[in-house]
């Protein structure tokens, strides 16, 4: 089984992945963003940073899933916003007509709360550190202005099913996926503590510089 994880940029997407990883005994992880961020360094600056564009990233993605959900029998996890139609038909119906089971599930949340949560990045944090306070972040400044976009697209019936994250925290988020998938995941033993530092790892690996 492929479970996509859609949502806006800074919509948990990542976290909720690698929880779900976490939880879900033998599942991996497979993030099509590394696909995108190979061949857009493959690219002179000032090339659009939409790499969603170029063909061979949606051809690519889909190459990869086909292969890894042929040999796999345990789920795999892609978290990438996707809300163009036209791109999920050609990677997520593609899947499922070579005879994979996907379960798509889109994480929405309030404009404010994404913001906030955009704003409030362990990752957007260090990389100010990294680059020079004041620095622009070019990944999130790509993702604010892709936010209303995707959070209008996002809420049609064609990218349901949708998971509302507002108040929930990541294990929350996770259970609700999962059930929405029809897996079972094993109980969450987290404390705060460790929760917090699993979370703070998760986006440290996961920095974005644009």
């Amino acid at each position: 089984m492929l479970l996509w994880i859609n949502g806006p940029f800074g919509g948990g997407k990542t976290q909720t992945a690698y929880e779900l990883r976490r939880r879900l005994a033998g599942s991996v992880v497979c993030d099509p963003e590394d696909v995108g961020f190979g061949l857009r360094r493959m690219m002179p600056r000032g090339t659009s940073p939409d790499f969603q564009e170029f063909p061979a990233w949606r051809q690519g993605v889909f190459e990869v899933l086909d292969r890894v959900l042929t040999t796999r029998k345990a789920p795999v996890i892609a978290p990438m916003t996707l809300v163009e139609p036209a791109y999920f038909e050609e990677i997520i119906d593609r899947l499922r007509h070579r005879g994979h089971t996907v379960r798509h599930v889109a994480l929405l949340a309030e404009r404010h709360t994404v913001l906030r949560r955009l704003n409030g990045r362990a990752g957007g944090r260090a990389a100010e550190l990294l680059a020079g306070r004041g620095a622009p972040l070019r990944w999130e400044s790509f993702a604010v202005t892709k936010l209303d976009t995707c959070l209008e697209r996002l809420a049609e019936p064609e990218f349901a099913e949708h998971v509302w994250t507002d108040g929930l925290t990541v294990a929350e988020v996770a259970d609700r996926v999962a059930a929405s998938a029809g897996l079972g995941l094993a109980p969450n033993t987290d404390g705060p503590l460790l929760g917090r530092l699993r979370r703070a790892w998760t986006s440290a690996t996961h920095i974005r510089l644009g």
